[in-house]
């Protein structure tokens, strides 16, 4: 059996392919597993660059890159924070917001695949302990 790492990358690398390519047959073609980094992060009603940066485990200049391509893209805009006008808020637009919802239906289908083909138990229980090891401290 193979070790933890390349486990987790088998498992990654094939979670984004199927992700990826459904989301761009829901109209999302332009999207990269490398933008999940801050739309897997976003809050619907926006979110500092510092704080997708934390929550993502990306450096601030790489979140800072994604963000730009994504506003190209028009899944996300920056707007003053009303909680310090010194900050920017990134906020998802439409076509960001629908790109969460999609996301968020791809997700729990190819879950309920993992599920069907291990059992429900068994899967709630690989994700719980899965959640567990990689906690951030």
């Amino acid at each position: 059996m193979s070790d933890v790492g390349v486990l987790s990358a088998h498992l990654l690398t094939s979670f984004q392919k199927e992700l990826f390519t459904r989301l761009a047959e829901a109209g999302h073609e332009h999207l990269r597993p490398r933008h999940g980094a801050i739309m897997a992060y976003i809050s619907a009603d926006g979110s500092r660059a510092s704080e997708l940066s934390e929550r993502s485990g990306q450096h601030k200049q790489v979140v800072g890159t994604l963000i730009d391509e994504l506003e190209r893209l028009g899944y996300v805009t920056r707007q003053p924070d009303p909680a310090d006008r010194r900050a920017k808020l990134v906020v998802p637009t439409d076509l960001g917001r629908d790109q969460m919802v999609q996301a968020k239906r791809i997700i729990e289908d190819i879950e309920a695949g993992f599920a069907r083909q291990v059992g429900a138990e068994r899967f709630a229980a690989f994700k719980e302990v899965f959640a567990e090891i990689t906690a951030r401290r």
